[in-house]
Parts: structure tokens; C-alpha cells; sequence
């Protein structure tokens, strides 16, 4: 028998997505450590089972403004991956590699928006590497988008996309610190569609 929506998953089925959220965070720590330089470690991260609405709520609210990243999974897999990066994060970054962390979301200069792209793509493709690794699927990575919008717009996205299944995403928070001021948090969103959550469990010998 298949899942035909999120929430016929059972906590046997949601242990399975917080290990790949636990590992999927574990190594985009490491790749952000060995792109920065820097040692960089983590908090363990919380992996949950969000309405759209809650996870906004998590987020500060449908009307914080928040940069973000967006990618589609495509292959094995489809689904799309948001990273949610608190201004904090993306701070201490430019200030690791550019020596100066003042960041105007509205006017970042094209240094600044490479960086943050660079940043967000490396810590999607840790993540959708993890999933590809655990599973034994083929995973690819569309173009990632960078944006700067409120909750609210930035969540109807998957919402539009994925919601005809169900309004549920997998909501991961991290808190990463290290050696230097660094010291705050960001947010992985998955949605995947009901036939490739199906295909990700199945692959991982997990009985629907």
C-alpha cells in the first residue's frame, strides 16, 4: 500500500526523514566548514512535520521579510528544497569572507550575492547529496534561486507546487556556531511529492 499524503506517515516513516534531516545537516555543516575555512559545528537539529502555517510561524511570521534559496529536485526524486537563511548567518559569512558583514537585503552588491548564492547552493547540494547517498536515487539540482521576500509569498511556492497532496513540509532547523562570531541559525524545507516520498522510503526498505 502506498502513502497517498503526509499525514499517513507514522513515526516509524517520520524517524527515517529525521536521520536524513540529522545527516543532511551534519554534512552541510562540513561543507560550509571547508568552504569558509573556518571550523564550524552545530547544534543537533530539529527535524519536524509542518503545516505551512506553522512552519511560517517558526520562520517569525507570514510577514517577515527573509532571504532564501530555491531549488527543484528532479530525477528519482521530485521535489523542492527551500533554505531559509537568517540574517545573522548570512553576516557572520560575509564577514568571514569578505571582512565586512553589513548586508542590506534590498541592496546587496553582486560580491555579496554571489557569496550567498554560493553559500546556499553548497549547503543544498550537502543535503540533496545525503538524500541520493542514503537512498541509492538519482538526485539533480536545478539552478538555485535567491530571494529576499516575506514568508508568507516565499511558503505559497511549495504550497502551490506540492500542495495538491498535502500542505505538510519537512521543516529542519539548525543552529550552527564556531571559532569565530558565528553563531546563528537557518532552516531546510523539503517537499517532496507523494510518489517520490514512496520512492524514498521504499528505496530505504521502509514498509509503507
Amino acid at each position: 500500500m502506498s502513502i497517498t499524503s503526509l499525514e499517513q506517515l507514522n513515526e516509524m516513516h517520520l524517524d527515517v526523514l529525521r536521520e536524513i534531516g540529522n545527516i543532511g545537516s551534519g554534512n552541510a555543516a562540513t561543507a560550509l566548514s571547508q568552504f569558509l575555512g573556518v571550523k564550524v559545528d552545530m547544534t543537533t537539529p530539529t527535524v519536524r512535520l509542518l503545516g505551512i502555517y506553522d512552519a511560517a510561524d517558526a520562520l517569525g511570521g507570514l510577514e517577515r521579510a527573509t532571504l532564501a534559496m530555491l531549488v527543484r529536485l528532479t530525477g528519482d526524486i521530485d521535489a523542492i528544497m527551500m533554505f531559509i537563511m537568517d540574517e545573522a548567518f548570512i553576516s557572520s559569512i560575509l564577514n568571514i569572507l569578505l571582512g565586512d558583514g553589513t548586508l542590506d537585503p534590498m541592496n546587496m552588491s553582486e560580491m555579496q550575492r554571489s557569496v550567498i548564492s554560493e553559500i546556499g547552493n553548497i549547503m543544498i547540494a550537502a543535503y540533496a547529496k545525503s538524500i541520493a547517498e542514503i537512498s541509492g536515487l538519482f538526485i539533480n539540482i536545478s539552478v538555485p534561486a535567491i530571494t529576499y521576500d516575506y514568508i508568507g509569498s516565499m511558503l505559497s511556492v511549495p504550497a502551490v507546487e506540492m500542495g495538491a497532496a498535502s500542505d505538510k513540509i519537512l521543516f529542519i532547523e539548525d543552529d550552527y556556531f564556531g571559532e569565530t562570531e558565528m553563531a546563528s541559525s537557518a532552516n531546510m524545507m523539503l517537499v517532496p511529492s507523494i510518489p517520490s516520498l514512496n520512492k524514498l522510503l521504499e528505496s530505504l526498505g521502509i514498509e509503507l
